[in-house]
This record gives C-alpha cells, structure tokens and sequence, in this order.
C-alpha cells in the first residue's frame, strides 16, 4: 500500500515511517516543509499544508492509498501564547485536505490523529475516558484538535469521505523534543551529568496524572487503525493505566548517580490543568488487536539516554 504521512519530520511522523517501512508492505511518501533526515525510501515532498494549491499538488503526485494527517501544531503549553497560529496551522490543512480528496476524486483512507486533550475538564465518573465522553477543551490546541475531530466526522457524514478519528493519549520516547514533560526532564538530567548545568532541575506540576505510551507501540496502533478501523469511527488509544507526573520524574532520577535538587518553575505551569486523565482504548483494541508492549520503565530509560547522547 502506499502511505502517505503529513508531518513526517515530526516527533511521530519519524516513528511511523521507520515502522511502515520495516513491515516490507509500505512505500512510504511524506510531506514536510523543510527537508528532513529520513530514510532513503521516503519519498519526501516539500509542501506548506496551509496553502490549498500545494495540498492539491502533494496528493496529485503521491495518489496514496492511505493518509496519515500527523502534521500539527503539537504543543499545548505554546498554544496559549500562540493561539491563532495552533487554529489556523492545525484547522485549515486538514480542510484543504478534504477538500483536495473531493477535487481530485481520489479515495484514500484518511487517518486522523487528534488527541485526549479534547476531553479537557474530564469529571472523576467521566473516567476512565471512552469516546462518548463529552468534548470539555481547556486549551487553544484541545480546541483545535476538537475541530479537527469533527470536520472528520462532517466530511465523513456529507461527502462519504473516508475518515477515521484517532484520539490518542500522551506518547513520549526518544527524539521527543525538549517542550515535553519527559524530555524536559531528562535533557536537564543529561545536561547536569555532563556538567552543562547546575544541579537544579527545575519542573512544572508534578501531580498531575496521565496515561502514557511510547511512540513506537502508537505507530504500531496507527498501522493497526489504518488496517482494521471502521471507517466513520473515532478511537481512543492509550494504555489504560495513569502515573504522576512525579513518578516520571522519579524515575529519571532513579537512573542518574548524580545528586539533583527539584524546584517548582511557575513557568512551566499552564493556565489550565487536567488533574487526572486514564483511557479507556477498550474499542480499538477490539477492532485492531493492538496492544501495548513497551514498559514505561523502559520507554523512560531510552529517554535519558538519548538526551545523554545528544548533550554528550
């Protein structure tokens, strides 16, 4: 089949191409707007999702069987002082999408990767979170995200479209960029290690509980989704099980010999804040089989030493 993944120099879009490819029943084509270090069987095409001609242009050449709509302005923290950017990046190409698949009078399978964050204000009955539980947004991005979800099920419902609305949870591992609670961590860890910084590690809130993946078992989920979901349905992804923040944290520091002091930076607080959030991925796992393999013990291990390496 070919693939077809927006946002492929991204955290996520990396992984995916990698597992796509390793499977031998993918050729895998991407869009970025910058060149990327990809795989040499990547074919790669430059394109700025926000202009409806180039969206037009890049499913022209590619036609591909599948889409996976990664691309996105992934950061919720950022997306408070940016918030008409996190809309207008996250909202207007999946609409030039759409609307390139009616034009062109292509078919393909549009994966649509949203996220928890739609959920926003859950309630404590609300969990654990299955996919009828209602849309409470606290964030610029869990609105736009919220969006996208539905401009999927309005394309799917009016036109026929084939979209399906993948809702995952947080997913960390290596590569992950520095903005994110796991890496912020371990980059801090690395760089006191090393000597960069003083023993300081300075977090956000540590109380808050998320249920996280590692990447690599959530490509492995989109590859399921775009296999077996049912077309017109959404899905949660997720392990199903919620650790602190402080856990985390704890971890990393478990795996340092360096002594490290832990202080609270407002700045790394957001205006909003989910105090508990645990998926209920009962539906995909259902449908597709997937499950997740990768301890989170060892999802945070690799963590550390990719930042190690990349301090180093």
């Amino acid at each position: 089949m070919r693939a077809l993944i927006t946002g492929i120099s991204g955290f996520v879009g990396g992984y995916l191409a990698e597992h796509l490819l390793a499977t031998g029943e993918w050729d895998v084509y991407g869009v970025a707007r910058e060149a990327a270090d990809l795989d040499p069987s990547v074919c790669t095409v430059a394109a700025d999702l926000t202009q409806p001609e180039a969206v037009r242009h890049m499913l022209a050449r590619t036609r591909p069987d599948v889409v996976f709509h990664l691309a996105a302005q992934s950061n919720v923290h950022q997306s408070f002082s940016t918030p008409e950017t996190t809309l207008l990046t996250n909202v207007l190409p999946e609409l030039y999408l759409f609307e390139a698949v009616r034009q062109l009078g292509q078919d393909p399978l549009l994966l649509i990767v949203g996220s928890n964050e739609i959920y926003g204000h859950v309630k404590p009955e609300d969990l654990p979170i299955n996919e009828e539980t209602p849309f409470r947004p606290v964030s610029p991005y869990a609105v736009s995200k919220a969006a996208q979800d539905l401009l999927a099920y309005q394309y799917h419902a009016s036109y026929g479209l084939r979209t399906v609305r993948l809702r995952p949870f947080n997913h960390i591992g290596p590569r992950q960029r520095e903005q994110f609670v796991a890496s912020a961590f371990a980059a801090q860890i690395a760089r006191i290690e090393a000597g960069q910084q003083e023993p300081l590690l300075r977090v956000g809130n540590l109380d808050a509980e998320r249920d996280f993946t590692d990447v690599r078992d959530v490509v492995r989920a989109y590859e399921a989704a775009a296999r077996h979901a049912t077309v017109g349905a959404a899905y949660n992804i997720g392990s199903g099980h919620a650790v602190k923040v402080r856990w985390l944290l704890d971890t990393l520091l478990a795996f340092s010999e360096r002594a490290i002091t832990v202080e609270t930076d407002p700045a790394r607080m957001r205006p909003a804040d989910i105090p508990r959030v645990v998926c209920d991925s009962s539906r995909f796992r259902h449908a597709t089989g997937w499950e997740p393999r990768i301890p989170l013990e060892q999802t945070i291990h690799d963590i550390l030493n990719y930042w190690r390496g990349q301090v180093a």
